[in-house]
């Protein structure tokens, strides 16, 4: 199967319809074998309803995940990604804003360029709301500046992969907007960026809010120690640890030896014993910590899952 495109939804209905009858359009036009799939997160409109129609019209083409409660858009993706069997899987968001015909582009630059994944870039928006294009910015340059990654947009729903990245990947919580980075964690440095269109939204309201912003970095924070540490937490509890019990030995041993010299002198009135007591036993505790962490990371297997109600048209 040449194209695999994978769209995560959440009270879409009215765009459902414009946006298949779109990418179909594209994809006859350039004699694609493809594939829709459309991933419902527990919408609470006719969302479902719109897509069981649609597959019922070109049940060949069209497939839907309908998970039983929303679980957020990387589950969606991570589920799509599951489902996805073309050799170029396309994400891309379900409001009509990603424009379908910039597929043939992204796909030609996966297979003919050679990249691993193409982000694509809104750089003429339609949405220039202070509180959500301030707070992309600085978390576009905060992630460039953390990944060494330097793409513009690394939230935008429109990106190109191999099929080979998105069976190696795994996407959960809100990490979608880092796929980039864990892709790059998983091995795959040839990551590019395409100027893409952004079309003003035309059904329905932005998902968007401030406290995305706020659980942006702190998903950021989270996957730099994850794709550093995940598979080595001992190299970072471990070291900290010993730091901190040796830092602590030492002046222990200072204190008891400044004892001995001197009797007079009383250890349990003296701050430094009690945190050189407190720091033996932080890095007692860290380095237990980092060898527990090994012990699971090389134990723990298996996905993330959720509970998906009903599928159309998957196995």
């Amino acid at each position: 199967m040449d194209l695999s495109i994978v769209i995560p939804l959440l009270n879409e209905e009215e765009s459902l319809p414009e946006l298949c009858a779109w990418i179909q359009r594209v994809m006859q036009d350039n004699r694609y074998n493809y594939e829709i799939i459309l991933i419902d997160d527990g919408s609470t409109d006719d969302s479902w309803k719109v897509i069981r129609e649609l597959q019922e019209k070109d049940p060949m083409h069209i497939k839907g995940i309908k998970f039983q409660r929303n679980y957020g858009k990387s589950a969606a993706l991570n589920e799509g990604f599951r489902a996805a069997q073309g050799d170029v899987i396309i994400t891309m968001d379900a409001d009509l804003q990603d424009s379908p015909d910039e597929i043939p582009g992204l796909r030609q630059m996966v297979l003919e360029e050679g990249f691993d994944l193409v982000s694509g870039w809104k750089k003429k928006r339609y949405d220039n709301t202070l509180t959500k294009n301030v707070p992309s910015k600085f978390f576009n340059a905060a992630t460039r500046k953390v990944s060494g990654i330097y793409l513009h947009d690394f939230n935008c729903g429109l990106k190109a992969y191999r099929k080979k990245v998105v069976k190696s990947i795994e996407v959960y919580g809100e990490m979608h907007r880092y796929i980039p980075v864990i892709a790059k964690w998983a091995g795959f440095r040839r990551i590019g960026e395409k100027v893409v269109e952004h079309r003003a939204r035309k059904y329905g309201v932005t998902k968007f809010g401030l406290d995305r912003f706020v659980n942006g970095f702190l998903d950021l924070a989270s996957i730099t120690f994850v794709g550093k540490y995940g598979k080595r937490p001992m190299h970072f509890f471990g070291m900290w640890g010993t730091f901190a019990f040796l830092l602590g030995a030492v002046s222990f041993a200072y204190l008891v030896i400044a004892k001995i010299i001197n009797p007079e002198v009383s250890l349990s009135n003296r701050p430094a014993f009690f945190i050189a007591l407190a720091a033996m036993i932080i890095g007692s505790q860290l380095f237990l910590a980092g060898f527990l962490g090994e012990l699971i990371s090389r134990n723990a297997s298996g996905r993330n899952l959720y509970l998906v109600e009903e599928k159309l048209g998957l196995g």
